[in-house]
């Protein structure tokens, strides 16, 4: 394609990624670029079908527990209602994606508050392993929230935030704070830090270079064809 790509900062980069890409192309380069394992589990999806995150990680790490208080315990922690998870939340900032994993799929870890406040924060979406809650309220703040679904059991005795912008391990895939969080309808892909210049600007050129694909495609064009012609299917 010989095209120039650049971008001076996130906002940029993002603004190109939602009016250019889709989660399946960047999915397809990094897959090129040998990096195999960076989709978190297909059960993770959008609460409404249109909603998109783009975002940088700001991680953050849940641990099951069995009271909202506990009196006897040999870490102050556990006497905290949700842990931390209301300093995790308010230090979200702009462009960012709370992402949350090391809890069991027992209760909902988003809800309508914490969109709320994540908004205020000018923060780009939340992805849990687990599920989220007040449906109507986050369709309603048109939050793009990612989950396992919806369900409406509260972490209060059930979980808390333990730590946050430390490193977590969601389905599988490492995530580091900061890392690139991209989601759409048809799933949820990691892009790490240290390759996302090239991760993004390989998609950037697949996507120019399949409109050209599809334009020649409309006009007849075989796909044995295309491919030879174009090398992108």
């Amino acid at each position: 394609m010989n095209t120039v790509i650049k971008w001076e900062n996130d906002q940029e980069l993002f603004k190109i990624a939602k009016e250019e890409l889709f989660v399946a192309l960047v999915g397809d380069v990094l897959d090129k670029m040998g990096y195999l394992h960076q989709f978190l589990s297909p059960n993770i999806k959008p609460l409404r079908k249109d909603m998109v995150t783009i975002g940088r990680a700001m991680t953050v790490l849940e641990a099951d527990t069995f009271e909202e208080s506990s009196r006897q315990t040999n870490n102050p922690l556990m006497k905290k209602p949700f842990g931390i998870m209301f300093e995790a939340l308010d230090s979200l900032k702009e462009n960012e994606v709370y992402i949350c994993a090391g809890a069991s799929p027992r209760y909902a870890l988003w809800g309508g508050l914490m969109s709320t406040r994540a908004l205020k924060l000018k923060a780009a979406g939340a992805v849990v392993d687990g599920y989220s809650r007040d449906t109507n309220e986050i369709e309603k703040l048109n939050f793009p929230t990612f989950s396992l679904g919806t369900y409406a059991q509260d972490q209060g005795p059930r979980g808390k935030v333990i730590d946050y912008r430390v490193p977590i391990e969601f389905n599988g895939v490492r995530i580091n704070p900061g890392d690139i969080v991209y989601g759409d309808r048809d799933g949820v892909l990691i892009i790490p830090q240290e390759i996302e210049k090239e991760a993004f600007t390989g998609a950037i050129e697949k996507a120019r270079g399949e409109k050209l694909v599809q334009k020649a495609l409309e006009e007849g064009m075989s796909t044995v064809d295309a491919f030879e012609k174009f090398g992108i299917m």
